[in-house]
């Protein structure tokens, strides 16, 4: 009997290694992880660009205003996923709508950074 306890715990120990906290098996991103993170939806944003406006300036606006942005014309546009810049792009025609080109990824170490 002393040779059956003997044989559980060793077949016991590996198992508890591979699952247990602070191997680092679980926290490892792998390919499968990432399948369950397909199917999730996220909000992507592309920006022109931004300025800073007072209320009452935005109350008198109308039809043909024009404002003015803190970007250049030809400047990339900011790509962003759920609020977070994931790369810069420019604006393409794709058929007659609007599209995307994206011309700079950012690393991912700096994405995560951001989040």
């Amino acid at each position: 009997m002393a040779d059956e306890t003997e044989n559980q715990t060793d077949e016991s120990g590996p198992e508890s290694q591979t699952t247990g906290a602070g191997t680092g098996g679980p926290s490892k991103v792998t390919a499968e992880n990432l399948r369950v993170l397909e199917n999730v939806e996220v909000q992507m944003t592309v920006e022109v660009g931004n300025t800073e406006i007072k209320i009452r300036d935005l109350l008198r606006l109308n039809e043909g205003a024009v404002i003015e942005l803190d970007r250049l014309a030809g400047d990339p546009l900011d790509i962003l996923v759920n609020g977070t810049m994931i790369a810069k792009g420019e604006i393409v025609m794709v058929g007659e709508r609007f599209g995307v080109r994206f011309t700079e990824i950012v690393d991912p170490e700096k994405r995560v950074e951001n989040l």
